[in-house]
């Protein structure tokens, strides 16, 4: 009986530590970069215990409702003329990607939760100078939605793939959110054939992401403050097996897409109701919804890996849209990469190529030039 009291009593202490602990974290105001291994949220003042209300735009619709044929990949590449489709088999997956321009290769890969769409306002003046390559990787889009292969070493591998398809020795690489993942993992194990490296709002997964509270730190949703801090409850809900998909399919899925479109945004969502309407389109099916939260609940392994890849020895652009996001890049980058340079872009948010596109597009052409 006194052993198993002090059972107790030590899985007692033991909570009562990782809650100080997390605590601690959701409190963490530090600044300064050098000293940091988790990322912060940012220093909130103690009147933000009292969250503001916010009014999220409700511009959700059914699954039946979505006109899917208007939002297929033939419609939407007749917006941008010369880009066309274009589909290779790669590791034994059907890879879809958009491509149009003449020049030195650029690969954009979008993130979640969207498509290769989210470039249409800086693809076409980027075409004037690059033969630009918009992929939608595996689980996104018009792409295969396979059971497994949702970390990024095996993402990469399969952009790595579709190089060599399309007879490339080396390419310039971009990535947004889930994409700034997979392009990093691209750089990570083929530096061979990466010119350089542009990294937008998200870093690849680091045991900084370890650190991030269970409980909100106060004032995170206070989108009053337009460059709030950003805190990503939904890798914890995109990471549960088998949940997500039963709960949002159809016009659910469409309601938390229009939450991150507004929660992401600096102020106003740049997105039209047509541009909305093409991502509730791509993820309103169970299926999509499954294939795209594989890309979090790889996450851990994706921590692991990064354990094993050098530092990055090409250059590297890191953007951010958010203090708080850019912050959390620019720990990254200066811990994993050697020749890094790191941006903010004032009043971007994280669609930075939406809602700021004539400043990416400049960054872009000063960066790979």
């Amino acid at each position: 009986m006194p052993k198993r009291k002090s059972r107790v009593f030590k899985l007692m202490a033991l909570t009562m530590i990782i809650a100080l602990f997390l605590s601690a974290c959701a409190g963490n105001n530090n600044r300064q970069i050098k000293n940091e291994t988790v990322p912060d949220s940012q220093s909130l003042p103690v009147s933000d215990l009292e969250y503001t209300k916010v009014s999220y735009s409700q511009s959700s619709i059914d699954e039946s409702e979505v006109d899917k044929k208007a939002y297929s990949d033939k419609e939407l590449v007749k917006k941008l003329p010369g880009f066309k489709n274009g589909y290779k088999k790669v590791n034994g997956i059907t890879i879809h990607y958009v491509e149009g321009g003449k020049g030195e290769p650029l690969f954009l890969l979008p993130g979640w939760p969207q498509t290769w769409y989210a470039y249409h306002k800086i693809m076409p003046e980027l075409a004037k100078k690059y033969h630009v390559y918009v992929v939608e990787y595996r689980g996104m889009g018009s792409s295969d939605k396979p059971e497994s292969g949702y970390d990024k070493k095996t993402m990469a591998s399969d952009v790595y793939a579709l190089v060599k398809e399309l007879g490339y020795k080396k390419v310039n690489m971009v990535g947004h959110d889930i994409g700034a993942q997979v392009a990093y993992a691209y750089a990570a194990n083929y530096p061979q054939a990466t010119t350089k490296l542009a990294m937008l709002d998200v870093p690849h997964p680091f045991e900084g992401f370890l650190g991030i509270p269970l409980l909100a730190p106060p004032g995170v949703y206070d989108t009053s403050i337009k460059d709030h801090a950003v805190y990503p409850w939904w890798f914890a809900l995109n990471s549960v097996p088998g949940l997500p998909e039963k709960l949002l399919a159809g016009k659910q899925m469409s309601i938390y897409q229009d939450w991150l479109f507004d929660y992401l945004a600096y102020d106003k969502p740049p997105m039209t109701k047509e541009d909305k309407g093409i991502y509730y389109a791509a993820y309103s099916s169970a299926e999509a919804i499954r294939a795209s939260n594989g890309w979090y609940k790889t996450f851990r392994q994706d921590i692991e890996d990064l354990k094993t890849y050098p530092k990055l020895s090409v250059p590297v652009l890191g953007i951010g849209g958010f203090d708080s996001t850019l912050h959390t890049l620019d720990l990254f980058l200066h811990q994993y990469a050697t020749d890094v340079k790191t941006v903010k872009l004032d009043k971007a948010g994280h669609w930075i190529a939406e809602q700021s596109p004539q400043e990416t597009i400049n960054l872009f052409k000063e960066f790979f030039q």
